[in-house]
Formats: structure tokens, sequence, C-alpha cells
């Protein structure tokens, strides 16, 4: 990005990017406070210099007019500028009769993507959560990954022991319902997934992709296998199937870590290759020939993201990619799937390795849908019910976090309307957007240049491990709030505190009371070694301290400190993915379960839908770089070029359907109705149309000017809140039937 000539005090910073998994090193150039270009981080340990549009877009959301810089509060249908003081008391005001009378449970908070890229939002959101003592705990996590983080639990013994590509070390990668070059990883944190792509391939390796669209990742692939949405359970299956029948188990060193494995042979019998294919539109001999080369002699690994998650047979899917794995040798093994170290905050590195509680399930469900609480969740399908239903346990009030409901879940028109139902809804967001605008109350975020970051979440995911700190590169202005401190102001709303409780106060206890949970008799000391630090700070350097690279709080020297993270421009490399089996295992067996009950009682699910046919037409979403969620619309670096929000529709259906490329088209399914610019395109398989999600900027009241310009349509207004995968909770939002059909002309169009 290049800027005005230099006639300032030039500094140049560093920062981690926070706008997708990939989290890619920053180099920032500032002149007098004002950021003036950013590229790659050359010296970054894990990015090493590559940036990809996103990173370039701070400066666009930085200077952003529309985004908030104030508290807002809402006075007869408008809203206006008010201080933190008069934000707090409303909402002391409004919350602590609406609890008092109706119990906790009439509470809800929602937290939404983004926040998973904010170390504040990350560690202070639950505090809030904690402080409500609702069940009605809702996030983004039941749109895109709440079945993998199931069926990781049920395997492995935790929620977040996700086993991810050993991209490096691989001979052979297959992709199924991914699409790494335009996310540079999902559920995989690997920056330049292009270029090691490439490197794989130069080494002599193979990329396989399949899927219903030919994506940017299966154009650069060595093949692709075009694959109908929502078989890769019985695509999955039958590969599972074939590594038994011809006798392609190997399992090795895992031998004595499985447990469950003719309870699996036996689950799985009904899904032959033959029997699958016509379900699949894969051939059977292709399935098979698939089968062997992944349990060839050459390290592979399977990897299968949203695709695989976003469909009624969810944690099936997540479970068979990890099962096909395990059987081929390739689980925990060098160019395999592996599970990373994080440095910090992962819970599958504390305690004794190799056994544990494992995942806590029934502990609760929804009070109206009587869907599954899943790793303390439910699902966000259920929450505009949940207001609307009278009764005990009602939701009548409700906390947003870096969310947009309405536009990301199914059915947001009816969220809409439900959320104008509550007594009260608080947000703490950076934008009013279609979620928001619903608000009594917004309490403003703050930029990236302005936060300090650590990447909480995503090392847990790394294709390599790593430590990386940045500090705030600006300052956030007299009185404006970080963000754990807005949420620990709330939290102490919600105890009965008061408005006016002191959020350094309310840290300093909380710090106090969950280092004496775990240190004991020791908390003093603890507690002295970290003192430099507050807030978000604090917690990340006891949890450095006290993961598996840390000092140990002095006990053994060398190892890491949030002050030598801090002081190592471009981050701390600590090196390859390593074997962690028995380790990392924590179901109370000490095994890997290959044969949870659940899953393998489901998979009759799955056989009775072998003998349903396959819909006429199905809707499938899509991603792209430039607009990965549905705020990124507003920055002008990303929202430039072709109008990306287009229905792709093969050639065939297009003539089939009578609609023309370029031309205006409608889609429909049950009653719902959405209009859509169409782009033929022979990319997608036939039968199959494609419309990118996050669109739809068209609500009155949001404030999103750039990305009202050009709307789009809402992919998820066509979709139900009630289709959901059964195990996990998880949103259905590919593979559905809709009808399409040429959009009528204008009235004056047609007269002509």
């Amino acid at each position: 990005m290049g800027g005005p000539p230099v006639t300032g005090t030039e500094t140049v910073a560093h920062r981690i990017c926070p706008l997708c998994e990939a989290c890619c090193g920053l180099e920032v150039t500032l002149v007098d406070g004002a950021v003036t270009r950013i590229r790659g981080h050359d010296a970054d340990v894990f990015s090493h210099g590559y940036i990809c549009p996103k990173g370039v877009a701070l400066k666009d959301l930085h200077e952003d007019a529309d985004r908030l810089r104030t508290p807002l509060i809402k006075r007869d249908g408008r809203f206006v500028e008010a201080t933190y003081e008069e934000a707090f008391a409303e909402i002391e005001r409004r919350l602590t009769p609406l609890l008092e009378t109706h119990g906790r449970d009439a509470a809800a908070t929602y937290i939404g993507n983004p926040a998973a890229h904010k170390m504040g939002l990350l560690l202070y959101t639950p505090v809030l959560a904690r402080a409500l003592g609702t069940r009605n705990i809702y996030s983004a996590s039941t749109l895109d990954q709440m079945p993998k983080q199931l069926s990781s639990g049920l395997m492995f013994g935790h929620w977040l022991s996700i086993p991810v590509p050993d991209i490096e070390r691989t001979r052979l990668m297959v992709i199924l319902g991914g699409n790494p070059m335009a996310s540079n990883g999902s559920l995989w944190t690997v920056p330049d997934f292009r270029g090691k792509a490439l490197d794989l391939k130069a080494r002599g390796g193979r990329l396989v992709v399949i899927d219903p669209r030919r994506t940017e990742t299966a154009a650069l692939a060595d093949e692709h296998h075009f694959i109908r949405p929502g078989s890769d359970v019985f695509l999955l299956a039958a590969l599972v199937h074939t590594l038994f029948d011809e006798d392609l188990v190997r399992l090795g060193r895992l031998a004595d870590h499985v447990a469950g494995v003719e309870e699996l042979r036996a689950a799985i019998a009904p899904f032959t290759p033959e029997r699958v294919a016509v379900h699949t539109a894969i051939p059977a001999d292709t399935i098979r020939a698939l089968a062997r080369d992944l349990a060839g002699s050459a390290p592979a690994v399977l990897y299968g993201r949203i695709g695989t998650c976003t469909q009624e047979f969810g944690t099936l899917a997540s479970w068979l990619v990890d099962i096909v794995n395990v059987l081929t040798g390739n689980l925990d093994a060098p160019g395999g799937a592996m599970f990373p170290k994080a440095a910090a905050f992962a819970a599958n590195t504390v305690g004794k390795g190799g056994t544990g509680r494992g995942v806590p399930l029934g502990r609760r469900r929804s009070r109206v849908s009587n869907a599954p609480e899943v790793y303390g969740e439910l699902p966000v399908g259920c929450l505009a019910e949940e207001i609307e239903t009278p009764g005990e346990g009602q939701v009548r009030a409700l906390f947003t976090v870096a969310g947009n409901p309405v536009l990301s879940s199914p059915n947001g028109d009816r969220l809409a309307r439900a959320l104008d139902q509550l007594d009260l809804m608080v947000s703490v967001d950076i934008y009013l957007n279609e979620t928001t605008r619903h608000a009594d109350v917004v309490l403003p975020g703050v930029s990236p240049f302005q936060d300090s970051h650590y990447d909480v979440a995503f090392p847990q995911l790394s294709y390599r491990n790593h430590a990386r700190y940045s500090p705030a590169l600006l300052p956030r202005g007299e009185g404006v709030l970080a963000e754990w401190q807005v949420l620990l102001k709330l939290a102490a709303i919600a105890e009965g505190k008061g408005a006016d409780a002191d959020p350094a106060a309310l840290d300093d206890t909380m710090a106090a009371t969950e280092v004496a949970r775990w240190a004991g008799d020791h908390a003093a000391t603890v507690l002295a070694a970290v003192s430099r630090w507050t807030g978000p700070e604090r917690l990340l350097d006891l949890a450095l301290r006290a993961g598996p690279y840390g000092d140990g709080f002095g006990r053994k020297p060398g190892g890491l400190t949030l002050a030598a993270v801090s002081d190592s421009v471009g981050g701390i490399d600590l090196g390859a993915l390593q074997p962690r089996i028995p380790e990392v295992l924590r179901a109370p067996s000490g095994r890997i379960e290959l044969a949870p009950d659940i899953l393998v009682a489901d998979l009759a699910r799955a056989v009775a839908a072998l003998d349903q046919p396959a819909p006429d037409l199905v809707i499938i979403g899509r991603r792209d770089l430039r607009s990965n969620n549905s705020w990124m619309h507003n920055l002008p670096i990303l929202a430039k070029g072709p109008f990306r929000c287009t229905v792709l529709v093969h050639p065939d259906d297009a003539r089939r359907h009578g609609v023309v490329h370029g031309g205006r088209a409608r889609l429909s399914r049950a009653g719902r109705v959405i209009e859509v610019q169409v782009a033929v395109s022979a990319d997608m398989m036939p039968g199959v149309v494609s419309l990118p999600h996050g669109w739809g900027h068209d609500a009155d009241g949001a404030r999103l000017g750039l990305a009202s310009q050009r709307p789009g349509a809402n992919l998820n207004a066509l979709l139900d809140e009630n289709l959901r995968d059964p195990l996990s909770g998880n949103a259905v939002l590919s593979g559905v039937a809709v009808t399409l059909e040429p959009a009528p002309l204008p009235a004056v169009q047609a007269a002509e």
C-alpha cells in the first residue's frame, strides 16, 4: 500500500493481522501517528512476509467514518451519543429489575467470529456470561464449526484437540469441502497456503480437491472431483469401508492407543463404494483409488472443512475425516494430521496427559426445541424462538459481542423481528450493523491498532508452533475504554456490584481468585511474578509461564514469559508439529475413541438417507479472499473490484432454468425469495448453485455506507433455522434444495 510523501516523523511497528485465521505478521509504517503503509513482515516467524488484501485494509478499518467511537443509547427509536457513564447507568437501570423478576435465564449472550481475533474479547466475554449466570449462551460456532469440535471431543477428549494438516511434510493432501486459497485455513491456521501447496507439488507431492465447485484451491490442485453437496458422509464412510475391505488399515504405533476398531468396522459395513457412488456422484473406482492412495507409503492427510460441517451429517463427516487419518496411519505422524502444542491457553497441554474426564454431554437442552447444549452453547438457530416463546426462562435481554447473527444465521428476518421484542439489548461492536441496529445500548469496540494482540485460539490450530504478541500501536483516546474493561463493567452490573465498579479493581480480584484456584499457597509468588501486567496481558503472562514452554514462574530459566515474547520482534518459533499421542488425549479411557456410541447410532440416519433421491437443484455458500466476514464489505480496499455477490450457475442449469449471465434471477425456498445477479460458470457442478455468505446490507437503521451501495443478497434468508445437525446443533447451510427462475422485469421495463 502506497501513501503520501513522508514529511513528519516516521516509525515502523509490527502487529498481527486480526482479520482472518491466517494471523499474518504485519509491518506498519506510521508518520506522526498516522498509518501510511502496511506490508508483510518478512521477519515474522510464522507468516514470513506473506500478506493478503485484508491486512492492508486495516488502515481503512481504523479510519472508517462508520466505525463507532462513542457509546450510543436508543431514545425514542433513534440512537444518540452518550458517555460511558450514561450507557452503563442505562444498562443497570433496566437489567437489574429484569433479572430480579424473571431470573438469570432471562438473559442471553451471543459472541461472533471477530471476537476470536481479539484477545480482550475472547478472554473476558466468558466473564460476562458467568456473571449473568444464564444457560442461554450462543455463538457463531453453531454456524460453521461445532461438528468438528464435538467429534474431536468425543474422539480425543477435548473440544479443541483438532488435528491439522502438516502441510510442509506431507506428500498427498486431500481437501474435502474446504477452500484454503480463500480462507488461508479454517480450523487450520496456515498463512500463504498457495505457497505451501506449490512447495508440496514441487517436491513431487499431490493435491486433490473434492468440492461441488471448482474453487480457487481446486484450480491449483492436481485433481478435482465434484461431489454432491451433503453427501460427504457417504464418501467418507465408503473410504473407511474400503480401508477395511481391502486390508489397508495401518494403525502403526497408534494400535495401542485406539478403542473401537471392530465396532467401527461393523458400523461402516453398509457404505460400500458401489452403493454410495450414485449419491456422491463419484465413481466407486475413484473412491477405492483414493482410499489406496491415502493408505500408501507416503505421508498423506485428509482435511475437511466448512462444507463438511454445515450439513445435516456434519458431526458424522467431521468424525470420519479423522477416522480415515487414523486408519491410514496418518494421524499424529509427520506429514499427516497432527496436534499443535500451543504456548498458552490450550487445555490439552495442562495437567496429566494421556487421560482425562472427556467432554460432558447432555447437561441441558434448549427450552423450546429441546436442542442439545454442546460445549456450553445452544444452537443459534434456537435464539429467535427462545425470545418469542413465553414462559419460564424466556429470553428478555440479549448481549451481543462482535456479532451479526441477523445476517449470518438462517432466517435472519425472524431473528430481527424477535430482537425488537426484547426488553433490553446491549451490543459491544464497532458498527451499527444489521443486528446491532436493534440494540438499546451499543458500546464501541476499538480499532485493532488501538488494541494489543495475542492469538488465544489460533496457535491451537496452527501449522507450526509459535508465540507472537503485538502491543497497541496507537492510543485509544481520552476516556475510551478497552473492550475487556467494558465486559468487566457489564459483568459487575450483572452481579449487582453497580455501574460505578472500577474495572481495574474487578480485574485484580478476578486474577487473584483464578491464581489462588490453581496455585494455592504459591498464589502470592505467582501474582508477584506477573505484577508488571494488567488485564489481558496479565492473563497472557500467567498462561505463557504456566504453559508447556513457560518458565514456570522462575523454575525453568529461559522459558517463555510475555516479556520474552514481546521483546522478540516477529515472535518466537517453537518448531514443527511433533507427535503428541498419548499425551494429548483426555478421554477417560486414555485412548482414541474410534466408535463413540452417539456417532455410531447416528449412522443409521445416514443409511436411511441412502434411499432418498437427490434434489433437482441445491445451493451452497462460498467465501472470497476479500470478504470472509460481512463487515469487510464496508472497507474500500476490500470492496473495490467486481461485484462478488453473484449466484454461480452451471451452463446446463442456466439453460434449464432460463437464466442468463449478468441477468437477474430469483432463488426461492419454502416461500422465501431473494433476487440475485447470475454468473454462468462451468466451475459449478451441474445441479448446484453457489451464493456467498455475509451479504444483504440493505436493512433500515444500519450504518454501513459503503456496503449499502452494493448490498447484495443474503443467502441465509432462504434457509431454515430449524434445520440442524441433530448432534451438534450446527445450522445446515449447504446442500439445501432451492428453486431458480428468471427474475420478473420491473414494471416500467416490462411495459416497454
